[in-house]
């Protein structure tokens, strides 16, 4: 309990089987690889928080029987406020397909253990910000359900900011209105841009992977609207647009930031994570600087490096200095800042 918590995420760990697009050279798999929405968007959290900080990330693991030793190794040294759980089952397991323009079909090849808040530790309760992935009716319950734990806490606590990625399949015009009481209840929702389209019903250039920025704009201002302006004042709309970057709205605020590697499209290897990565890059810039432009810029920031290889990225400290994928993220993020600047 020493360390206070800036971020904790109620998405799951998964570990990855994942398969190459059809149309790539090396159809080879890459199995046994650790993923799921709670692992990327911890692990973009942490990418921003080096060593001592690192331990104000938290997320829970569920670990199975069959979990292989080398993933505990990697997920420790990581030295994260981490909940590792014993389950008397197999570990989540999941499947990845590739197709074209970066489409990803999922599936699970075992059974699913949801995270709820219940399934929180007091001292994971007391985060600055929670990352929520779920349908609209369950956000809004996770919200209710942490707030009434931590008020059980007996501490004085700040509000935390809840950061909303909505589930593809329920971003659909049958949830708009699902969709816009979960509002009421959140600081952020980020949906990616194909997902805002589809819940507007809105016919754009999602499938050729194309970002249609009129169709984004128009959408983000209308789940806006749908708000008091009182209430549409503590709203962000982030929409994650992949190759485009993303899309910031609030009811002051309206910018695009480009992708990292917008201008270096060959260092992108593999797309899975990064948007969950983002959101948790997001979380902990939010959090520490109240902005939720810069906070953006961090969240891209955590992208790029979710998404330059298949897996996640990899840690080596030498002198004290961390360093992902031979990158020194703070370096990295005060370079996209300037660029950012200069546009």
């Amino acid at each position: 309990m020493s360390h206070p918590i800036d971020f904790c995420t109620t998405g799951m760990f998964i570990i990855d089987d994942i398969y190459p697009a059809p149309s790539a050279a090396d159809q080879t798999p890459f199995v046994n690889i650790p993923g799921g929405a709670g692992t990327y968007s911890a692990l973009g959290a942490r990418l921003l928080s080096p060593s001592p900080q690192s331990k104000r990330v938290g997320w829970v693991v569920d670990a199975g029987h069959d979990f292989p030793n080398s993933l505990r190794d990697t997920i420790n040294s990581w030295d994260t406020a981490v909940l590792i759980r014993s389950r008397d089952a197999l570990t989540t397991k999941g499947w990845n397909g590739y197709g074209a323009n970066e489409h990803r079909a999922f599936k699970y090849l075992t059974p699913k253990l949801r995270i709820t808040a219940d399934d929180l530790s007091p001292h994971l309760l007391t985060a600055r910000s929670f990352h929520l992935i779920c349908a609209p009716a369950r956000c809004v319950d996770l919200v209710q359900t942490i707030r009434s734990r931590r008020a059980e806490l007996g501490q004085s606590l700040d509000r935390p900011v809840f950061i909303w990625e909505p589930v593809p399949d329920l971003c659909v015009p049958e949830e708009l209105g699902n969709t816009i009481k979960a509002l009421e209840h959140i600081d952020v929702i980020s949906p990616n841009h194909a997902e805002l389209s589809d819940l507007f019903s809105v016919v754009g250039n999602a499938d050729s992977g194309l970002v249609d920025r009129k169709v984004i704009e128009s959408c983000s201002a209308k789940l806006l609207s749908s708000l008091s302006s009182e209430r549409a004042r503590r709203l962000s709309v982030v929409v994650r647009s992949g190759k485009d970057g993303c899309y910031v709205a609030s009811s002051d605020k309206q910018v695009w930031l480009p992708a990292y590697h917008a201008s270096s499209p060959d260092k992108v290897v593999d797309p899975t994570g990064g948007g969950n990565g983002f959101l948790g890059g997001l979380a902990v810039g939010l959090v520490r600087t109240g902005d939720v432009i810069e906070a953006s810029k961090w969240g891209n920031v955590a992208a790029s490096l979710m998404i330059e290889q298949v897996g996640v990225p990899v840690l080596q400290t030498e002198g004290g200095v961390e360093r992902w994928n031979g990158v020194v993220v703070a370096e990295r993020k005060q370079e996209y800042s300037l660029r950012c600047m200069e546009q």
